[in-house]
């Protein structure tokens, strides 16, 4: 495994007592992320009613190096026991910004859900950037799907 430095910084009135971004076993490839609440929130929490949505800080900036990006991903955990999940999932922090990052969430569950203070809420996972350089052309190559759209590959 190749470790890469990234940048990170806890904002004005970010809680010094959460831990940075962490990975949780020797094999993860996401690292943890914890709701960062305003502190007028941090003890009741924000609540996200059924099929609703809400911008969860963290209280980091970061700085990712040129040619990664880092990857917000859900947990699965909250996925399968509340129906919680990022609405841009996987959401991109890209080289160049410098601001807060934050995980949009979305309730899908039955039932309301607190979001609290502390809480791991999101996975980040660093990846390389590939860029691509278009080629325009008058035909592509053919394969052996061809234009098939939508469940052309079958439903088995």
């Amino acid at each position: 495994m190749t470790a890469v430095r990234v940048r990170v910084r806890r904002l004005p009135g970010a809680d010094p007592a959460l831990p940075l971004p962490a990975y949780q076993t020797a094999g993860a490839a996401g690292m943890d992320v914890a709701a960062n609440l305003a502190p007028e929130d941090r003890q009741r929490g924000l609540m996200l009613a059924p099929g609703a949505r809400t911008l969860v800080p963290t209280g980091l900036a970061i700085a990712v190096p040129e040619g990664y990006e880092m990857q917000l991903r859900p947990r699965s955990g909250l996925a399968l026991r509340e129906g919680l999940t990022l609405l841009n999932a996987p959401g991109t922090i890209d080289a160049d910004y410098r601001g807060e990052v934050g995980v949009i969430f979305v309730n899908h569950g039955q039932a309301p859900v607190t979001i609290g203070h502390g809480m791991r809420i999101a996975q980040m996972v660093l990846a390389p950037v590939v860029r691509a350089v278009w080629e325009e052309t008058a035909a592509l190559d053919a394969s052996p799907r061809g234009a098939g759209g939508f469940g052309s590959t079958g439903t088995g």
